[in-house]
């Protein structure tokens, strides 16, 4: 059987908010913010047929209340498709919507489908990471997993170290801090340009004190300085540590989605898709180093298909933390902190990271920075995953070439 072509054609996500109280979405439904952002990506494309769609498949890491009910098949009856469309969720924890994109692309290109819906959504301010879960006390009691590192913050305190110990280049804090601040005022320049207003939705809200409108990312300061972030002396996770809440990425609330098709069904729809689905990888490593996964999945796929890291000219990278973006670069030859290549438009350090919805969020930036740069070819979305793993996806530029 001959594979066919994957394309991403069009993404949308809601403004991520702080997953606390005060947050724009504290008494909104999760479901409703993927009802919010699936209403806009059909009103975005008129000219697709969405009660032909194949399937809907979406990522959420806690899946009960308000990410229950299997998202990908209620969002069917929110959204106002055809009860012809089918849906099932998906969890990968922090890559659950890249794997969603990954499974669906698959689905297209082996003919199983033409038209798909993937998306991931994560509710923080109702489902705090880990609530309701209950590890099986093997994994403690024979040491698979010692219970510290099942706390992401202290993974990226042990990778501070792990570096040096396994013969990588070190971090520093001073580099991590470095880092977050500059990729922070990327996403500020970006932000005043209308980069993010391309692909964000504002969505009506109620909140505890009264109606509002989120219309931004609550996570990044905009009066973040170099100096502030370096002075942040509070350590949470290890005793005069290394990781801090500034060289970190937040908790938050956020939808995203995103449109995949088939390169035939695209031509007969007159649809110019803006990139291609190459391949993807996802690995695993100790848990205790979480952060490095990005590493081993990217190293994979390039292998799988035949690439050098060389042959990449755009990286989104989901830095949960500096020190995993640092050595990432370091690792692979790039330039710290500023390197153009990655994360060129701010990274999730400054846009917050509602963990499943994230890889989504990736892609839809990916694909803005293929039109913003039309000689670019190869792109990587790329993360970091709960538990020990790294994911990462290959793309080619498709802009200009339907």
């Amino acid at each position: 059987m001959d594979l066919r072509d994957a394309y991403f054609v069009d993404g949308v996500r809601t403004w991520f908010g702080k997953a606390r109280p005060d947050g724009a979405y504290w008494t909104t439904r999760a479901d409703d913010m993927v009802t919010k952002i699936m209403r806009e990506l059909m009103r975005r494309n008129p000219t697709v047929p969405w009660n032909e769609v194949d399937d809907s498949i979406w990522g959420a890491t806690t899946q009960s209340g308000d990410q229950g009910t299997t998202m990908g098949r209620t969002v069917v009856f929110t959204a106002g498709l055809s009860e012809k469309v089918p849906g099932f969720s998906v969890d990968r924890m922090c890559a659950g919507g890249m794997t969603c994109q990954t499974i669906g692309s698959s689905f297209i290109k082996t003919g199983v489908a033409d038209i798909i819906i993937a998306g991931g959504v994560e509710h923080m301010g109702h489902h705090p990471m880990g609530q309701g879960a209950d590890p099986n006390p093997r994994i403690v009691t024979e040491k698979m997993v010692e219970p510290k590192y099942f706390n992401m913050g202290v993974t990226a305190e042990k990778l501070h170290d792990w570096l040096v110990e396994n013969g990588e280049q070190p971090v520093t804090k001073e580099e991590a801090d470095e880092y977050a601040y500059h990729v922070t005022k990327r996403y500020f320049k970006a932000l005043d340009a209308g980069y993010y207003h391309k692909h964000c939705v504002d969505m009506a809200v109620f909140t505890p004190t009264g109606w509002k409108v989120a219309d931004r990312d609550e996570q990044a300061r905009r009066d973040t300085s170099l100096e502030s972030i370096r002075g942040l002396r509070k350590f949470p996770f290890k005793a005069e540590g290394r990781v801090t809440a500034a060289n970190s990425s937040g908790l938050n609330d956020g939808a995203t989605v995103s449109l995949l098709m088939s390169g035939q069904k695209c031509k007969e729809l007159g649809i110019k898709p803006k990139m291609k689905f190459v391949g993807a990888a996802f690995m695993g490593v100790d848990p205790s180093i979480m952060g490095w996964g990005p590493v081993p999945s990217t190293e994979k796929v390039l292998k799988n298909y035949g690439l050098k890291f060389s042959d990449l000219d755009i990286i989104e990278l989901n830095e949960a933390f500096a020190v995993q973006a640092v050595g990432f670069m370091k690792h692979f030859g790039m330039t710290p902190p500023e390197d153009p290549r990655l994360n060129p438009y701010g990274g999730t350090i400054a846009v917050g990271h509602p963990l499943a919805s994230s890889g989504v969020r990736l892609s839809m930036q990916l694909a803005q920075d293929f039109e913003m740069n039309p000689k670019a070819k190869y792109g990587l979305t790329t993360m970091c995953v709960g538990l020990g793993m790294g994911g990462s996806m290959l793309w080619e530029n498709a802009v200009g070439k339907f």
